[in-house]
């Protein structure tokens, strides 16, 4: 598969099997990643993989979380949006957190660094998808409480960008239609000046 059939072919499966995944594979996603481009060569990210027992420590820090976040953490519907909040490290076999480290470099640019970490990020997914494996990349401000943010020891500048979660895919997702770059794209090929 080439790297056009792989963008085009790879979509976010959200719903993937139990099985474990090899941590070889795993090694290659996290390998394309730091092949990322970042600007001054920052490497403004950090991953932490979670398997197994693993993801229950995330789960508790989500549940500690979320109950400060539900209106009413005692009441059913409370207790229901919790539970919901602390069971997302299992819908998937293996977890890899993604954040970013800002670099400390005086030439580092704070929003480079993000789009690096994207960059990575999209890497380990067409990685993933190269691998017969499925992915999804999930985002969200709980991610970034004092809860979750403590259990990985992250400093106050340090975020996490998202959670890729990765399992064998337990679903097929067809093709989504795009809008075709040209309705999105102008040419600038002259100067009028």
């Amino acid at each position: 598969m080439n790297v056009s059939e792989a963008i085009r072919e790879r979509r976010s499966l959200g719903k993937l099997k139990d099985t474990p995944v090899d941590k070889e594979k795993i090694e290659q996603m996290l390998e394309s990643a730091v092949w990322a481009p970042n600007h001054h060569l920052t490497e403004p990210w950090k991953f932490f993989v979670l398997s197994g027992a693993g993801r229950n420590p995330l789960s508790r820090a989500l549940k500690e979380a979320a109950r400060g976040r539900v209106e009413d953490p005692e009441s059913e519907a409370g207790q229901k949006r919790i539970e919901k909040i602390s069971s997302k490290p299992f819908a998937a076999p293996t977890v890899i957190v993604v954040t970013l480290s800002p670099s400390d470099s005086p030439k580092a640019i704070y929003i480079e660094d993000v789009c690096a970490v994207a960059a990575a990020t999209q890497n380990m997914l067409l990685t993933a998808h190269t691998l017969g494996l499925g992915a999804i990349w999930r985002s969200g401000p709980i991610h970034n409480t004092p809860e979750v943010k403590a259990l990985f020891d992250l400093r106050e500048d340090e975020e996490i960008l998202g959670l890729v979660f990765v399992g064998e895919p337990d679903m097929v997702k067809e093709n989504v239609k795009r809008i075709p770059f040209n309705e999105k794209t102008t040419w600038i090929e002259t100067d009028d000046q």
